[in-house]
Formats: structure tokens, sequence, C-alpha cells
């Protein structure tokens, strides 16, 4: 177990950096309100998370402690929004429009709730 939160921390480690980095350089060159870094981040764990998951499917990457490390830890800590979205691209392959309606809304609006809550709670303070 031990070695498994090892590989999966190195990978988060490495995520947050790049996403660090990434989110810098391209708001360092977007002179806008616009949140480009994040978008571009967001976007970016998604590709990368889809062709993780495209070459395990074809086998090409049969590991699990590399899997760990790709997925969970660096694109976990690159952007959880990768996970997100492949999660609702697995829900949509299965024609489970259902659970992908839900999963999306629920997702969103309680997540901008939390926010807001957080927000008061601080305020209350």
């Amino acid at each position: 177990m031990f070695k498994t939160l090892f590989i999966i921390g190195l990978g988060s480690f490495c995520g947050g950096i790049f996403r660090f980095l990434l989110t810098r350089f391209v708001q360092n060159h977007f002179l806008a309100t616009f949140p480009f870094g994040t978008m571009i981040v967001n976007i970016t764990g998604c590709l990368l998370i889809g062709i993780f998951y495209g070459l395990f499917e074809q086998g090409n990457l049969l590991n699990t402690d590399l899997r760990l490390f790709l997925t969970v830890g660096l694109c976990g800590g690159f952007t959880t929004f990768s996970s997100f979205m492949n999660e609702n691209f697995v829900l949509l392959r299965e024609q489970n429009y259902l659970y992908f309606m839900s999963y999306t809304v629920l997702s969103i609006v309680l997540g901008l709730t939390a926010v807001y809550v957080g927000h008061l709670i601080v305020k209350a303070l």
C-alpha cells in the first residue's frame, strides 16, 4: 500500500508542478482576466487522460503502477477536471444518460454552492 501511495503522490507532485508552470506561462502571454491558463490546463489534462485510457484499452500500458502514476497521480495532480470528464465520457459511451446528466449537473451546481458556502463561512468568522 505504501508503494502505491508513493507512486500516486509522485505523480501528483509532478502534475501539480506542471499545472502551475503551464497556467503561469499561459496567463503571462494572455493579458486578460479570462482564466485562459486554467482552461488550457483542463483541456490538456482531458487530452492526456484520454490518451492514457486509450492506451490502456489497447493493452499498451498494462503496468498497474504506471497506470496509477499517469492517471490518478499525474492527471489528478494536473487537474481533476480530466477525471471528471473521463468519467462523463464513460457514462456517455455506456449510454447511461441519466447518470451522465445527474453527475454533470450535480457536480457543477453543488460545486458552485460549496464555494459560495465556503466564502460565507469565512465572512461569518
